[in-house]
């Protein structure tokens, strides 16, 4: 079986219904399909075809939607190439992904090494060509690849398909529901999961989109008072901003906003319960870009006896802890079910996603009675820093480059603003100051990856196979 053309689908059942909105602009699903089929033109005019590895360096804005939309209906892999990254770590997902197209933002294409990168106004001012749309989609087809720093340093492409994002948003359905008036207020990243995932549903289920270009708490906290929007996706830095503007500004949320689904890490108890005071429904979910978006969410019901939980699975999914043969004994998540991705791309290629049809997820977790799941931790060593990921290992592999530092460890360290953010611990082999490594990293490294802080000492803990132990870098904070 395969899908139909979400887009043109969309268009045909409810072409008149707002699809974006951004700003004081607005398109219908029937505008948004007729400017993607002129953007296909332009890019088959460039030589996109179907079945292209395309990547797409862009801030947020309606064009970049547009573009997206375009690629749909080639029928052509999108790579989702994060504008917060520095060249090096650019160069390194281009050419691992061996993108054949490389689209960038007009602001953006300095950060490109590459010469054949092409801007969005030259796409602009391309003359349209023939095309053959994609009436059709394989639910095995790559929708989209997006790249997740993993335990190595290195980052791994993350193919997703169709049928992963088709699966996450009915899934998402079948939870919260869905209504012909839902409004989706975007402000996360569209090349990340969160933020893409927004743009899936809103074809999906004819839901219309509020875009932001990057979040403000001020009109984010205005859009809620005016009942303009009805659900958001959050993290905990995000929520937190907007319950201070409500709190300042004394304002009221409207009935008509539904509910706030929040990832990026356990979100604390005493936010959940802030925003229940302004009638804000926040439901904690957990997932990853493996699992194309959520795979547990808990529902409006269940929100708050169940305080702290990241819910059940979704309807199509199943969720094990493995080793566990009782309720609140933790281990690792293991996750099965059609939103896991089937698989990575270039230099992790041969590397499995699943192992015996489950997705080793490396975090911590516990079912209680009831089959909730509760999330320890989010992979020992991984630092979640306002909703971004980040790998110690990245940081270090960097920190060991240069000439004076023989051993780095880095962990994260607690902050009001962020939750948490790297902190570096260095052996050097010679004197040099912070600032100068800091110097050194920054240009190679995305600006929330920088450590905030690094000490040089004498020694790092290690155990008898000298492996680093992370845990106990932070005591040394």
């Amino acid at each position: 079986m395969n899908y139909p053309n979400w887009l043109s689908q969309r268009a045909y059942l409810s072409g008149n219904r707002m699809a974006l909105s951004y700003e004081e602009q607005e398109w219908t699903f029937s505008e948004i399909d007729h400017i993607a089929q002129v953007y296909a033109g332009k890019l088959a005019a460039l030589g996109v075809s179907k079945k292209s590895r395309v990547a797409i360096l862009s801030k947020t804005h309606p064009e970049s939607v547009f573009i997206m939309y375009a690629c749909l209906h080639i029928g052509c892999e999108m790579v989702m190439l994060n504008e917060r990254l520095s060249a090096v770590e650019l160069k390194y997902q281009l050419e691992d992904s061996a993108a054949r197209f490389i689209l960038a933002d007009d602001e953006l294409i300095g950060k490109i090494e590459d010469s054949n990168a092409i801007s969005f106004g030259s796409i602009r001012t391309e003359e349209p060509a023939e095309f053959v749309m994609q009436e059709e989609w394989e639910k095995g087809q790559t929708v989209s690849i997006m790249y997740t720093s993993g335990t190595t340093g290195n980052p791994k492409g993350v193919r997703q398909t169709a049928e992963n994002h088709f699966s996450s948003a009915v899934s998402s359905a079948l939870n919260i529901g869905v209504s012909p008036e839902d409004i989706w207020l975007c402000t996360m990243p569209l090349f990340h999961i969160s933020g893409f995932s927004i743009l899936m549903r809103s074809l999906i289920y004819g839901m219309g989109v509020r875009l932001y270009a990057k979040f403000d708490a001020q009109k984010c906290a205005e859009e809620l008072a005016e009942g303009s929007v009805t659900h958001m996706s959050v993290v905990g830095v995000t929520l937190e901003r907007i319950l201070s503007v409500l709190d300042k500004e004394e304002m009221t949320v409207s009935s008509k906003f539904k509910t706030m689904l929040a990832g990026g890490g356990p979100i604390p108890v005493a936010y959940i319960q802030r925003a229940e005071a302004y009638g804000i429904s926040v439901l904690q979910t957990y997932g990853m870009t493996e699992t194309s978006s959520q795979t547990t969410t808990l529902q409006p019901a269940d929100a708050e006896r169940k305080i702290g939980s990241s819910g059940k699975p979704l309807f199509l999914y199943i969720v094990k802890i493995d080793g566990a043969e009782n309720p609140g004994e933790p281990g690792e998540i293991h996750i099965r079910g059609p939103q896991v991705a089937p698989g990575y791309i270039g230099r992790y290629s041969e590397f499995p996603v699943q192992k015996d049809g489950w997705l080793h997820t490396g975090d911590i977790g516990y079912l209680d009675e009831e089959g909730f799941l509760y999330v320890v931790d989010r992979r020992s060593d991984l630092i979640v820093s306002g909703g971004e990921n980040i790998y110690p290992a990245e940081i270090e592999k960097v920190l060991l480059g240069h000439p004076a530092v023989r051993e780095a460890g880095v962990c994260g360290m607690p902050s009001d603003e962020w939750g948490e953010v790297p902190a570096a611990f260095v052996v050097l082999s010679n004197g040099v100051e912070a600032d100068e490594l800091l110097a050194f990293c920054r240009g190679q490294l995305a600006s929330y990856k920088l450590p905030k802080s690094i000490k040089a000492v004498d020694s790092l803990p290690r155990n008898a196979s000298n492996k680093l132990l992370r845990r106990e870098l932070k005591a040394w904070n």
